[in-house]
């Protein structure tokens, strides 16, 4: 985390979040990006491929000349693995191991569920808007790169670093469990509808509101829609 702190407030680290919301760039996208000089451009990347946080590709399209493109290596995403390390994997294999993929399941919903009262301590406000924009102020407090897009029906949340990614990779519920854990903060319907696990460059949320929430009033009956 401290080094992921560190990127965001330098220059190169610009540069590694720029490749992380964008995916492989020419280094004049980059440059329009950035908005510094091609030279600077290139000693920043030279930086950061001595490091090993950045590779290049050859890619070839259609009859003009063949060019290089800039995109993070392994190593960039795990520094975006923000909550994950070997130790937790090794704990939940063993774990998995011991008690079961049905005990796990249940257990993966109490975690979930012990994340959203976090999460619902720090939300403000009671409409649907109002609670994703401070779900994603929240998400940023913790190190992760977001997008908030709204739409007619709802919102599309985007985030460019997943804080399980090594456990994530091996383990896809709990991908489900995030999702689930989103749906209880927001008391809105949430689907994945992209993941980074399947090659993404992001995991993509869609949040709708739900068709109707029961709201108790002063004499404890009542029904009314959800509030966008």
């Amino acid at each position: 985390m401290a080094l992921l702190r560190t990127l965001q407030d330098s220059p190169a680290g610009h540069i590694v979040e720029i490749l992380q919301r964008h995916g492989p760039l020419s280094i004049k996208a980059i440059e329009e990006q950035v908005g510094v000089t091609k030279t600077a451009v290139r000693q920043q990347l030279t930086s950061l491929m001595a490091s090993g946080m950045v590779t290049t590709q050859l890619v070839r399209e259609g009859v003009g000349r063949p060019h290089y493109v800039y995109l993070l290596t392994e190593k960039a995403r795990e520094v975006f693995s923000c909550y994950c390390d070997e130790l937790v994997l090794s704990l939940y294999e063993e774990l998995l191991a011991e008690v079961g993929s049905a005990r796990i399941s249940l257990l993966l919903n109490r975690v979930g569920s012990r994340l959203a009262t976090k999460y619902d301590e720090q939300l403000r406000g009671s409409r649907l808007g109002e609670r994703v924009r401070s779900l994603v102020s929240v998400m940023e407090d913790r190190g992760m790169l977001t997008d908030l897009r709204p739409t007619n029906q709802g919102f599309v949340l985007k985030s460019y670093n997943c804080p399980y990614h090594e456990l994530a990779q091996e383990h896809r519920e709990i991908c489900e469990m995030e999702q689930t854990m989103m749906s209880s903060v927001l008391a809105a319907d949430v689907e994945l509808t992209q993941c980074m696990m399947d090659g993404h460059r992001g995991c993509e949320f869609t949040v709708l509101p739900r068709s109707a929430v029961i709201q108790m009033d002063e004499q404890g009956l009542g029904l009314a829609p959800a509030r966008v």
